[in-house]
């Protein structure tokens, strides 16, 4: 069987490649795609977030006997979250595989860290359609392998204060939490939040409540700044 270079990556050879292209479509190329059986990643993004969850729940509970359980939520959290799984979607080189449509594609949908990080989800819900549970956690597990050497007890921290006290560090530096979109059902809306440092955007992020979006969003400018992509 013909392993692709992603499936080296991800370290799993999928059976059904149709899982993992589905994984890697986002709606945008499949509502251009009419006419074309062509499914987009959102089922599997929807569970691939359970089984991410899921995942890093248990992990964390064996891996902390001591921990308590406000302690275990805010390292989850910090492992779960979309800044986490665009790092993943960075050491894949995801955004080269993902299908996009042609605006989202030309607008930098490959390296916006929501559609990536949903990418990340999807495929790791394909790999349990594919395989079993344990196989789809042992995915997870390997891929988010990085980010758990790094998230430890007393290492998390509120991103929006993270970057504050980091940009204060110089003068005239003013930060600025601007909400461009807000999508779906008013019982499952996404919000997307970007972070200005000054008149730059220096990151955005999606989230399920506009906090939750701020606090992506500072995520992934806190990356950005510690990386020196940006200039402070």
């Amino acid at each position: 069987m013909i392993v692709t270079p992603l499936e080296q990556k991800i370290g799993y050879t999928f059976q059904n490649k149709a899982l993992l292209e589905s994984a890697l479509t986002h709606s945008s190329f499949a509502n251009e795609s009419k006419g074309r059986a062509c499914a987009c990643n959102e089922r599997l993004e929807f569970l691939g977030d359970s089984v991410l969850g899921f995942t890093i729940a248990g992990y964390l509970y064996h891996h902390y006997p001591d921990l308590p359980e406000g302690k275990l939520t805010k390292l989850r959290a910090e492992l779960v979250c979309e800044p986490s799984l665009v790092k993943v979607a960075d050491r894949l080189a995801l955004g080269a595989h993902l299908r996009l449509g042609k605006g989202e594609d030309q607008s930098g949908g490959r390296k916006r860290p929501s559609i990536l990080a949903d990418a990340v989800e999807a495929i790791f819900a394909a790999v349990l359609l594919d395989s079993n549970i344990q196989t789809a956690q042992n995915v997870v597990l390997s891929l988010l392998e990085e980010n758990l050497k790094t998230t430890k007890p007393g290492t998390t921290a509120d991103n929006k204060t993270a970057l504050q006290e980091l940009i204060q560090r110089k003068s005239e530096q003013h930060l600025s939490y601007h909400l461009i979109a807000a999508t779906g059902p008013d019982h499952q809306k996404i919000f997307q939040v970007e972070v200005k440092l000054n008149d730059e955007t220096i990151g955005a992020g999606s989230g399920k409540s506009k906090k939750e979006a701020e606090q992506a969003a500072a995520g992934y400018a806190l990356e950005k700044l510690n990386t020196d992509t940006i200039p402070l």
